[in-house]
């Protein structure tokens, strides 16, 4: 046992040793506009979160984060900093991968695109009793990002891994509603033009595996993170590719979510990945 973990640690310092040296080598990380991406505040997540791949405010709240992680049912909210988290179950474990919060309800997004629903008010429980569950809404594929900007009730659901109806690798997702009543509809869909970030990133065919999305409260740009490829893609409100920004391996381990304030700053989250925990990183906005 004891030679098997020194061969572990071995092996996970020479990736980190790897990973340090190519980036020493590689041209500087840009960060968009009003961020630095070299200079974040850092929290680290405690084991219970060692897999966290979503997060979402209430009405861009910084006082609460709320959180899952992708394997338990369960919705987790706390305030950065704070050791004390709650959470609630809200399902049977499974691979779960967004969460929004929406006109009082908090919608989660499985990967295989089953979604569930449950009033706010329930996390104060430790068990949510008015869960609905939708599982015909989205077309077959692998989902990972949810996000519901504003007031309007509309959800929008991103596709890592998607199939058109011309057979083709296909970026972008579908759009829904969400009433009352806590019920989900189909509302449309949108697509994010892949040829756009290939032209950016001087590739010819980027296989772009999208893995969360924010809306700047501000500009309605969005933010749309891939863990896969370590990139940000910044669109406009319509989806068109503005910017695309490398992400710097180290800090950026695993970037499985995002999320804005009400103030634009900005909330990444980590998985562990072969690092020592979980993180959420924190880019404080600088209107200059």
């Amino acid at each position: 046992m004891a030679n098997n973990y020194k061969y572990r640690l071995f092996f996970l310092l020479l990736i980190l040793l790897t990973v340090f040296s190519c980036e020493s080598q590689q041209k500087p990380y840009l960060s968009p506009p009003g961020y630095n991406f070299n200079n974040p505040k850092q929290y680290k997540m405690p084991d219970l979160l060692r897999e966290i791949s979503g997060i979402a405010f209430k009405n861009g709240n910084p006082d609460t984060l709320y959180a899952e992680e992708d394997e338990n049912g369960r919705v987790y909210h706390f305030k950065l900093g704070d050791k004390q988290i709650f959470q609630t179950r809200f399902g049977k474990k499974g691979d779960f991968e967004d969460i929004a919060i929406c006109n009082q309800f908090v919608i989660m997004l499985r990967s295989d695109g089953v979604l569930f629903t449950f009033p706010l008010s329930e996390t104060g429980q430790g068990e949510a009793q008015q869960v609905k569950e939708f599982k015909s809404l989205l077309q077959a594929g692998e989902y990972e990002g949810l996000a519901c900007p504003d007031s309007s009730g509309k959800l929008f659901v991103l596709c890592k891994s998607c199939i058109n109806e011309n057979m083709r690798k296909w970026g972008g997702g579908s759009i829904l509603q969400i009433d009352r009543t806590g019920n989900l509809s189909p509302a449309g869909n949108f697509e994010i033009r892949i040829k756009e970030i290939d032209a950016l990133e001087d590739s010819r065919k980027i296989k772009f595996h999208p893995s969360a999305l924010a809306q700047d409260p501000l500009t309605k740009d969005w933010f749309i993170l891939s863990s896969v490829n370590k990139l940000l893609v910044i669109t406009d409100q319509n989806w068109k590719v503005k910017t695309v920004y490398p992400l710097k391996p180290s800090m950026f381990v695993q970037p499985e979510g995002i999320a804005f304030d009400r103030d634009r700053n900005l909330f990444i989250s980590n998985e562990r990945g072969l690092s020592p925990a979980a993180t959420v990183l924190v880019f404080v906005y600088h209107n200059k």
